[in-house]
């Protein structure tokens, strides 16, 4: 897995993720931390030339450094419950197919204080390079499950005790009107289509966000933040009252 991008980079040295810093040759004061960094807990520096850079972050934006990382643990759905510090709280992502939605969505699990995050190994955006990126070094510190059927992640789930959230445009409930303060997975479709109809039919329950602009719908990261920092606001308030 390779991410790049001065942020990226730092944060994945901080979770102790990488194997080997490729820096450019000409070093700025923020590549300078980074390679000091390295060199402090034991990575790896290699210098090389800005060609060679791009190619390795495919053309994107690498800011003079790509960092090689190690492999990553991923777990299982019922990992992800286990290692939860208190009740869980879940994202599952039914087929997010764009690397800047996954990593926008990685960042704001990470900042609300989701447990884990369950994506399908298939039909599910790349977790390296531009979703990386997106994540501002998030990647390096969120737990992954990736499941090969996320329906049945769902029934898994809920044999853990953990309730399932459906976030769909057309559900009657509102989305800040259910209990969010339990053992509870938010679900999310793909950019477009949403829910697949097995995913959606298995939630417990189904929530919408009221639109009152002109538009229908809100960018499946957007929504993400919406719901998932209303369930750390209604958690950090029922922990607060007891």
């Amino acid at each position: 897995m390779v991410v790049f991008g001065i942020h990226p980079v730092l944060e994945a040295l901080r979770a102790g993720r990488v194997r080997v810093v490729r820096v450019a040759e000409k070093e700025g004061t923020r590549l300078r931390e980074i390679v000091e960094l390295a060199v402090r807990i034991g990575v790896e520096v290699q210098r090389e030339p800005a060609a060679r850079l791009e190619s390795r972050a495919r053309g994107q934006v690498h800011q003079g450094v790509v960092a090689e990382l190690t492999g990553n643990e991923i777990y299982d759905v019922t990992g992800l419950v286990r290692d939860a510090a208190a009740a869980p709280f879940i994202v599952v992502l039914d087929g997010v197919e764009d690397p800047h939605n996954l990593g926008a969505i990685l960042r704001t699990a990470d900042a609300a204080g989701v447990d884990g995050v369950v994506v399908q190994d298939r039909r599910s955006a790349a977790r390296s390079g531009v979703a990386a990126k997106s994540s501002a070094g998030a990647i390096s510190h969120i737990r992954l499950a990736e499941v090969v059927n996320v329906a049945r992640a769902l029934d898994e789930l809920k044999e853990l005790g953990v309730w399932t959230v459906g976030l769909a445009g057309e559900a009657d409930q509102v989305y800040d009107q259910v209990d969010l303060t339990g053992p509870i997975a938010v679900v999310l479709g793909a950019e477009g289509p949403g829910m697949r109809r097995l995913v959606r039919e298995k939630c417990d329950f189904l929530v919408s966000i009221p639109m009152a602009g002109h538009v229908g719908s809100l960018n499946v990261s957007v929504a993400a933040g919406v719901v998932l920092f209303e369930a750390a606001r209604q958690r950090r308030a029922a922990a607060s009252a007891g």
